[in-house]
């Protein structure tokens, strides 16, 4: 019913080869979208792109801000924006999260217009649980561009 966010298939030039599944995910996670901040973040995939373990198309890092191009892209252009400090869902922030939060849509901004996407117009997209189409519980922001987007979305 819901379409998930899935990292397979042969990777594009210079992203990486990242394979995952639902199940794997909420295996990991300990079966539970509740749970997601005391997930092990040594089986997170997205902590071994920031960290390096896993090869990524990074186009931009901060101290506190992680961003790459999808590897499975549902426009033309697709950049994942994440915060390196590990937090499952967008429902796991905490008030002492704000300025992370903040920067995590800076970013999308400063992405957004470094990559020429202000004049056509882009999407961010930020889902949380499994209904929603979260499948990698880490934090992360989707920047879209290139296309047309409808309305209502989903």
């Amino acid at each position: 019913m819901f379409k998930k966010e899935e990292y397979h298939g042969t990777p594009q030039t210079g992203d990486a080869a990242v394979t995952s599944s639902q199940d794997e995910e909420t295996q990991s996670s300990g079966g539970s979208e509740a749970d997601t901040t005391s997930k092990d973040m040594n089986d997170c995939i997205f902590c071994k792109i920031i960290s390096g373990q896993i090869p990524s198309n990074k186009i931009l890092e901060t101290e506190d801000v992680f961003a790459f191009r999808d590897i499975a892209p549902q426009a033309p252009q697709h950049v994942l924006i994440l915060p390196k400090k590990h937090v499952g869902r967008l429902a796991d922030l905490r008030e002492s999260d704000g300025e992370l939060a903040g920067k995590l849509l800076l970013s999308a901004a400063k992405l957004a217009h470094d990559l020429g996407m202000e004049q056509d117009g882009f999407r961010v997209v930020i889902n949380n649980g499994e209904k929603a189409g979260q499948s990698v519980f880490h934090l992360h922001v989707h920047l879209l561009s290139g296309r047309e987007f409808g309305w209502p979305p989903g």
